[in-house]
């Protein structure tokens, strides 16, 4: 599943075709993904243009100059196509703009979603209204963190999965973070303080950021918009590497299934 940095990296990507371009078309390919997709979608937007591109934990957010946002999130197995030379049975929704760029929403699993709603409330969106704060912005300190773990005796990996208590931190990059803060997944969460919270709270940025550096993360279906892969995997320190050595002490990495999610750490360094 495409996670923060690979959203933030499809959010760039599409930045320079779309910023400040006129919609001449919008045309969805079909009556939902997820869920459905609305009905007034191209009527709002054909026309409209493009203001800002940004994100919210795992949302693409779309701008326009009619005060309405379009909201992406791509599933399982999404992506954005910059000028395909084609157009596929699972490309769902067909953006053309004024400067002669065509954009498709390719979706074969259709686990991702549209929505359109006004700017002035994003806050309200359902999806939004729970969020922690950005994992990039200032909002996740430590004194919020701390707060946050407090006598809480879930395991640490679960807590920084809970989307309440940190926007957009997805599987991959919890496993890696962790690895790299010393830290053992199954740790209760009120059990990790001072230093290791330390290191914790430097060890989310510099992963996410290294990701995004990296295209993201393509173990499958992801690729960024401009038909590019993501290359982050090949400096995974633990996820998928089960049985191989831990690139801090040369212990071997395990692994464990909870949830349907599989967990990677080093028994050695993470305690």
């Amino acid at each position: 599943m495409p996670e923060l940095p690979e959203v933030e990296t499809t959010v760039r990507g599409l930045r320079p075709v779309l910023e400040g371009h006129r919609l001449t078309k919008v045309e969805p390919r079909r009556a939902d993904l997820r869920h459905a997709i609305p009905v007034d979608l191209r009527q709002r937007l054909t026309g409209a243009v493009v203001t800002h591109l940004d994100r919210r934990a795992k949302y693409g957010l779309i701008d326009t100059d009619r005060g309405d946002t379009l909201i992406f999130h791509l599933g399982m197995s999404g992506r954005w196509r910059i000028d395909p030379a084609d157009i596929g049975k699972h490309d769902h929704l067909l953006i053309e703009t004024d400067a002669g760029h065509a954009l498709a929403l390719n979706d074969p699993r259709r686990f991702g979603s549209l929505d359109l709603v006004p700017t002035e409330q994003l806050d309200d969106f359902p999806a939004f209204k729970a969020l922690g704060p950005e994992p990039l912005g200032p909002g996740l300190s430590p004194a919020y963190l701390a707060k946050k773990l407090e006598g809480r005796i879930a395991p640490i990996k679960l807590l920084l999965l809970d989307q309440r208590v940190v926007a957009g931190l997805g599987n991959i990059y919890v496993c890696e973070a962790l690895n790299l803060a010393r830290i053992d997944p199954r740790r209760p969460g009120g059990q990790v303080s001072g230093p290791a919270l330390t290191r914790l709270l430097k060890a989310i940025p510099e992963v996410l950021l290294a990701a995004i550096d990296a295209g993201g993360s393509t173990l499958r279906d992801y690729a960024r918009p401009d038909g590019e892969l993501g290359y982050f995997s090949k400096q995974f320190r633990v996820y998928g590497r089960e049985g191989k050595e831990c690139p801090y002490d040369g212990g071997i990495i395990k692994r464990q299934v909870d949830g349907g999610r599989s967990t990677f750490w080093c028994p050695k360094c993470q305690r």
